[in-house]
């Protein structure tokens, strides 16, 4: 089965790829692995939320963002070489904008973690840091970047 049965099978649409709000791309190819940039969590061009984790933002609805930011990660990854050449998901990379106190940071990160599982199954474990910061661009409450190898 390819990924983008797999998505469709699940009932899941990769959004367009999320416009860059500076002087970036959202992703580029080096040898056999993809890089993606951070990854909001846009929803038809606006942010489906602001604020921090753990005061304005709950932390059952950042990691329901996290899923959002992961999916505009994919589209971006779609964008550039297609989804079907993804051999594996290697590394996430989750920022969490936390409220003082907030340490629950790897939790809303694994709504990224466990969309990849659900798309990719073996192909989606993968490395992972989660990390707690002040701000994210534009008031976001989450960023998720993307490493994965690809097919040549």
């Amino acid at each position: 089965m390819t990924w983008t049965a797999k998505l469709a099978e699940l009932g899941i649409e990769l959004p367009g790829v999320a416009a860059p709000v500076a002087a970036y791309v959202p992703a580029v190819r080096s040898g056999s692995q993809v890089f993606t940039s951070g990854q909001l969590p846009f929803v038809d061009g606006s942010l489906a939320a602001t604020g921090k984790v753990g005061a304005e933002v709950s932390p059952e609805d950042a990691k329901q963002h996290a899923r959002t930011a992961v999916l505009n990660g994919l589209a971006a990854v779609h964008a550039l070489i297609g989804i079907d050449k993804v051999v594996r998901v290697v590394k996430v990379v989750g920022f969490v904008a936390s409220a003082e106190g907030f340490t629950g940071q790897p939790a809303v990160i694994n709504g990224a973690s466990e969309l990849l599982g659900e798309v990719f199954g073996d192909a989606g474990v993968h490395a992972r840091s989660a990390v707690g910061v002040a701000e994210l661009p534009l008031g976001a409450p989450v960023e998720v970047e993307l490493i994965v190898e690809v097919a040549e």
